[in-house]
């Protein structure tokens, strides 16, 4: 599918279900093309931590009020009865969308989203622990190839900028780098908290740091942004020279 077409209409005006599904992978494959296209010219090293870059991965389809598109990495069973899943490739990505409603899935229709979109809601009713973006869209207003694209080329941009900031945190805490690839791992599979636990052992002498962190919902970029100036900040303030003993100890 590489053009949206108008989802077919059902007898009371609303769009028949395989006309919202084609829309529904239209939109994600344009979002992949977008973010494909973003990171093609980024060098090796921050294109290979690119999360979508990895391997094949999974994006579900959750229609509550809002529609929730969910990229994991989490293998899902084989679909069964209304369940329908659509194989899809894009240059190197390669993806399977699942489409999840109320019908398929009685959990999301318990889910109210009338004073703003519930993600972690629909989430826990998924049984996704770990993901590797959540796009929120507004049926018929959003769901467009214009909106797709600007979405996938900032989820791109989000992945280079945490790439390059992490690289530049490990490269300034030394001794700390088994906390960093932990504390860019859980961010790349979206772990908001464990992200604030491991930034805290990564700088945690900073009290920005553990303010951003303990927060009720952490601002990962926030986070990451505040560690980076952390450790920079004491790499900074730290003798120039160590003595012959302490060069041994580091290397220790």
């Amino acid at each position: 599918m590489t053009e949206s077409s108008p989802p077919t209409p059902s007898p009371e005006g609303t769009p028949a279900p395989e006309g919202m599904r084609a829309a529904m992978a239209d939109y994600i494959r344009t979002v992949h093309q977008a973010y494909l296209s973003t990171g093609s010219g980024q060098p090796p090293g921050i294109q290979g931590q690119m999360a979508l870059l990895h391997g094949p991965f999974t994006v579900v389809a959750a229609g509550v009020r809002n529609l929730h598109v969910i990229a994991t990495a989490v293998q899902l069973p084989a679909p069964t009865g209304k369940h329908v899943a659509i194989e899809e490739e894009l240059g190197s990505l390669r993806w399977t969308v699942r489409f999840y409603d109320p019908v398929v899935l009685p959990e999301l229709g318990l889910i109210d989203e009338h004073q703003g979109p519930a993600g972690a809601a629909v989430r826990r009713a998924l049984g996704l622990t770990t993901h590797l973006y959540h796009l929120i869209v507004q049926p018929g207003s959003q769901l467009t190839g214009h909106h797709a694209g600007h979405a996938g080329a900032g989820l791109a941009m989000d992945h280079i900028a945490a790439a390059r900031d992490f690289e530049s945190i490990r490269a300034s805490a030394r001794g700390r780098e088994v906390f960093v690839d932990e504390f860019e791992g859980a961010a790349q599979a979206g772990l908001w908290h464990a992200q604030g636990l491991l930034a805290q052992q990564v700088a945690p002498a900073d009290e920005a740091v553990r303010s951003i962190a303990q927060a009720r919902d952490p601002d990962p970029a926030a986070l990451r942004k505040a560690v980076l100036a952390a450790v920079r900040t004491r790499n900074m303030a730290a003798p120039s020279g160590p003595s012959g003993s302490e060069r041994s100890a580091t290397r220790g």
